[in-house]
Formats: structure tokens, C-alpha cells, sequence
């Protein structure tokens, strides 16, 4: 990504910031704010979940370069079941503390979809991408995809994550 995309990527966020939260902000034609900060856990826990300008502009970057692109390939509706959490959020799920989440820097998301192999193949060999996790699941489809996307230096690092083993590179 070049430095004019990441200028306007930052003062597009600034503006969403700024406009109070209102429901339904696009950050693209398909995906919302709301659908990266809608969480069960956070309401119940009475959590704050909401995302600072810097993460805004990590998630419209992550919806810019790969879940835009990839829902307009494959022309099926994709599901976010994760996406940012606040630090809060984060440890009371139990989520990644070390290294510190992609999810709490607005840079990850989970996503689900009718069909979790073709969205990951496609991810893995057509788009740009930090990590890439086939989570759980069997060998012809995981039960979600895991994809994170930063502004510079992604590493392209693709896993598989078996429940109660851990990860495997693949």
C-alpha cells in the first residue's frame, strides 16, 4: 500500500470517528463498523468495544485490500464473527495475549461464509495478507477463517490451528 492510500485510509477514519458512532457506517459496499464491534460478550459484560481512529483505519485497510476484494471474486455474502476487540474484550474472552491480538489493533477478523476452503484458497493465493489460519474444522473445510492484514509488512504466514494441539504452519 502506498502512502497517499494510508493518508486517506487514516482520515477516512477520522471522520468515522468523529461522526459519533452513528449505526450503519460503511466501509465498504458490504461491510459495516458495526459488524467489526458487535459483540455478545461486550454488551453482557457491559464492555466497551469501540474502536479509536488508528483502528478504524486498520480495519478499512483490512476491508480495502482483502474482505472487499475477496467477497466481490467469489460473489458470496461473508459473515464476521470476529473482528476488533477492545484489550477488555479481548482477555475476557481469552483471547491472544502473546503476541498482543490483531483483533485489538483492528488489523484481523474471522470470517465465516458457505464455504470456508474456497474463501481461504482464495485468500492464501490471490490476495494480500499478515496471517492466515484454517481454524479447526476437518481437511476439506475449517470452521471459520482467521485473516489479518497490516499496512506494511505482512508476512504472509499461513497456519492451521487443531483444538487443544495449537498451530502447525502449512
Amino acid at each position: 500500500m502506498n502512502w497517499k492510500t494510508a493518508i486517506v485510509i487514516v482520515a477516512a477514519a477520522l471522520l468515522i470517528t468523529r461522526s459519533a458512532r452513528k449505526k450503519g457506517i460503511m466501509l465498504s459496499k458490504n461491510f459495516s463498523l458495526d459488524e467489526f464491534t458487535r459483540s455478545k460478550t461486550a454488551n453482557q459484560l457491559g464492555i466497551s468495544n469501540n474502536p479509536g481512529p488508528i483502528e478504524i483505519a486498520n480495519l478499512q485497510a483490512l476491508v480495502t485490500n482483502v474482505l472487499q476484494p475477496l467477497r466481490d471474486a467469489l460473489k458470496l455474502p461473508i459473515n464476521i464473527t470476529s473482528g476488533y476487540r477492545s484489550k477488555m474484550l479481548n482477555k475476557a474472552i481469552g483471547g491472544a495475549t502473546s503476541p498482543i491480538s490483531q483483533h485489538t489493533k483492528g488489523e484481523a477478523a474471522d470470517i465465516v461464509s458457505s464455504n470456508n476452503a474456497r474463501m481461504f484458497n482464495y485468500i492464501k493465493n490471490n490476495l494480500p495478507f499478515d496471517q492466515l489460519i484454517w481454524e479447526a474444522g476437518n481437511d476439506s473445510q475449517p470452521d471459520w477463517v482467521h485473516v489479518s492484514f497490516r499496512m506494511s509488512g505482512n508476512r504472509y504466514k499461513v497456519l492451521r490451528y487443531y483444538p487443544g494441539q495449537g498451530y502447525e504452519d502449512i
